[in-house]
């Protein structure tokens, strides 16, 4: 049987998947590299990284299989950080990331200056601190030398596809996170490069997630052990995720609890968000997205268990909390690394709110999940504003491990909760894309019917969902009275 390779290229690590045709997971390995804060606020990685731990896990991956079967690679990667290149091909600077907060003034320009309604006609979006454009502006403005050596920009996994094809390119679903493409059209924006000062050329190429970009260089194939291997276009992280859960065609949602979470809606038709909440994205599956992003979901979980806490068993933190569920005193705000969806405030900061000398470790705890939850409520309300209509949602993500954490999105969502058999997301949505590319599905709708299944449904109690209801509308009243504090 034809096998795929699906790459997940994360913010703390690089986790691949050797997937057979019929969605069994024959193999997997993980990678990990440093994330760089050099100043607060700031989130930068070394390119270098990356492909150094693709080379790495490659090989491990490969260790021991039928390495002849290998047919395709693709990719799931995190969005939005910006790499460039000089004409030499050398990295220019550390990679900005997705999460970094040092664009406060130039996407105030971007949406004051500019204009939310031209950048809306323009590109289907606003402009948010985490996306390229204003990063830069950013570099324009602040490392005009560097900025004047940039031959080529992209996306993180499309720095991984060129070292490993030289294919110069980008998948439509990761470059709409770029605010330099219009996304209604699926072409690059004229007027948003001449915004920022960039000519096409040194953009990559646009192609759908699932469209052969090039093969697997020979010097690399022999490096790690594989022969003549398509390399395929792969798509931004959450909608790589929706493939890999089903959430393709119309009306599908995916919740994900990653380093960060996302709401994402798929639909075959493009939809402008109308209340400047969300990003209007073209999708992995041919279509258009509607999503909401936070920036901080799982990894507000490790911030407190294993930062706060000092500990490392997850599981103890949460015992005997599912009896407090509706019922919780305590507030939280889960802003670690400012805000996006629905706030678009890089300033946001987290806090506990509602603590009394009886407060304990485990309300706090379960505050804590109950706030990411809450942040992506909010997302969910925007999306019905925009008239999505979402009567069930599935939801993957390491936060999706955790029983508890189950429990608590489908009474805060109340709404059935669907838990995909495969929990990988990202990488198993690549994988995917690799098939479609390669012709053993003949499209992604085809691949997720054909190796998509539910393995367990959370159902919403009715009491507790009530519950849940008067607490969610205590929650949307904090962060407006504290936005001046922050």
């Amino acid at each position: 049987m034809n096998t795929y390779i699906g790459i997940d290229l994360g913010t703390s690590g690089l986790k691949m998947l050797l997937v057979a045709a019929d969605g069994k997971i024959l193999a997997e390995n993980t990678q990990t590299y440093p994330v760089s804060y050099p100043h607060p606020g700031w989130s930068e990685q070394n390119p270098e990284d990356w492909f150094a731990a693709v080379l790495r896990g490659l090989k491990a991956l490969l260790a021991g299989q039928n390495n002849s079967a290998v047919r395709g690679i693709s990719f799931g990667g995190q969005m939005h950080g910006l790499v460039a290149l000089d004409e030499k091909d050398n990295v220019i600077r550390p990679a900005i990331l997705w999460n970094d907060g040092r664009t406060e003034e130039e996407t105030k320009y971007h949406n004051e200056v500019v204009g939310k309604d031209k950048l809306s006609a323009w590109t289907g979006n606003i402009a948010f601190a985490g996306f390229t454009a204003p990063k830069l502006l950013w570099m324009k403005a602040h490392e005009p030398e560097n900025f004047a050596r940039i031959a080529k920009i992209m996306l993180p996994k499309d720095y991984l596809a060129y070292r490993l094809s030289g294919a110069f390119c980008t998948d439509l679903s990761d470059a709409s996170g770029m605010l330099l493409l219009d996304v209604k059209n699926r072409r690059w924006s004229p007027e948003m490069l001449q915004l920022v000062g960039m000519s096409e050329a040194q953009l990559p190429k646009l192609h759908e997630s699932y469209e052969v970009v090039g093969m697997l260089k020979p010097e690399i194939a022999d490096m790690v052990g594989l022969k003549s291997v398509r390399v395929i276009a792969g798509a931004g992280d959450n909608a790589a995720a929706a493939v890999g859960t089903g959430v393709v065609g119309e009306g599908g949602c995916n919740i994900s609890l990653g380093t960060s979470g996302t709401l994402f809606v798929s639909s075959e038709s493009y939809k402008e968000d109308k209340v400047n909440a969300l990003h209007s994205f073209c999708h992995a599956d041919g279509g258009w997205h509607l999503m909401g992003c936070i920036l901080s979901a799982a990894s507000c979980n490790s911030w407190w268990v294993n930062g706060i806490l000092q500990s490392d068993d997850y599981k103890k933190e949460e015992a005997g909390l599912d009896e407090c569920l509706g019922k919780n005193d305590v507030y939280f705000l889960p802003y670690l690394m400012g805000e996006r969806s629905p706030h678009n405030d890089v300033t946001a900061r987290g806090a506990f709110i509602g603590m009394r000398p009886d407060t304990t470790r485990g309300q706090m705890t379960l505050a804590m999940l109950e706030g990411v939850t809450f942040a992506l409520r909010d997302c969910m309300e925007a999306a019905k504003k925009n008239g999505a209509c979402i009567p069930r949602t599935k939801l993957c993500g390491g936060g999706a491990k955790s029983r508890l954490w189950r429990k608590i999105v489908a009474n805060v969502m109340n709404m059935p909760v669907d838990i995909p058999q495969t929990e990988q997301g990202p990488g198993f949505g690549a994988a995917m894309l690799a098939m479609v590319g390669c012709g053993e599905y003949a499209s992604v709708q085809e691949a997720a019917s054909a190796i998509v299944r539910v393995k367990e449904t959370v159902l919403p109690d009715a009491k507790i969902a009530a519950d849940y209801e008067a607490r969610y509308r205590h929650f949307t009243k904090l962060y407006p009275a504290l936005k001046g504090l922050f």
